[in-house]
């Protein structure tokens, strides 16, 4: 069955946010003396939960309660540098050319997402945005994309994710979704490849892989 509904991920993919993640990501790190991560470090690396991500990169486990400090750092020096951030450069062009229903799905706090989606124009073109609950970000997709395709009233066989990490991919399969990556994002492509769903280096070229599937 070909998917008539297409969700969105925001950070990494319609949001080019990737310098500004390494560098919020390098000031949480610099808080407990870790070495600083590059672009490429971090794409190679980065999965969810961000606290496995968080935890092979300091090479040891989190203490208690550490995950939430580091987290509120990385979300303070995210937030002042928001506004440098643009969309990614075909990302309207992307939205306008499918022809289904489409929504956004963010692992951002819901109540930062709304007005940010809101503020670059394009809460027009989705049916319903929804973002994280609660203050501590950092969790895997998977319940909340069930949620969001349970509000919109969408059959998981009948809708289409595109986002930028191996998580994305893991909660479309979840719920029976296709998926396609773009490899724009905060993953190597070819961590991305490997995962063995369509693969695009545009999110033009997303779209109309989505459209296929």
């Amino acid at each position: 069955m070909a998917s008539t509904h297409l969700v969105w991920d925001w950070n990494g993919t319609l949001l080019d946010d990737l310098p500004l993640v390494v560098s919020s990501t390098n000031a949480a790190f610099a808080s407990v003396s870790a070495p600083e991560l590059s672009a490429d470090a971090h794409r190679a690396a980065f999965r969810r939960p961000v606290a496995d991500f968080y935890a092979e990169v300091l090479g040891r486990a989190l203490e208690e309660g550490e995950f939430g400090r580091l987290d509120k750092i990385f979300h303070d020096a995210y937030r002042l540098g928001l506004t440098s951030c643009g969309l990614a450069q075909d990302a309207t062009t992307a939205m306008s050319s499918w022809t289904g229903t489409q929504s956004l799905l963010s692992m951002w706090f819901h109540h930062e997402l709304v007005p940010e989606v809101e503020r670059r124009g394009l809460t027009a073109l989705l049916a319903r945005i929804d973002g994280l609950p609660g203050t501590l970000g950092g969790d895997l997709k998977a319940e909340h994309l069930a949620r969001h395709l349970y509000a919109l009233g969408v059959d998981g066989s009948s809708a289409v994710l595109i986002g930028d990490s191996v998580d994305d991919a893991d909660a479309a399969a979840s719920v029976g979704a296709r998926c396609v990556l773009y490899t724009g994002g905060f993953t190597d492509p070819a961590r991305l490849r490997a995962v063995g769903v369509p693969v695009a280096d545009s999110l033009v070229e997303a779209v109309r892989l989505a459209a296929e599937a």
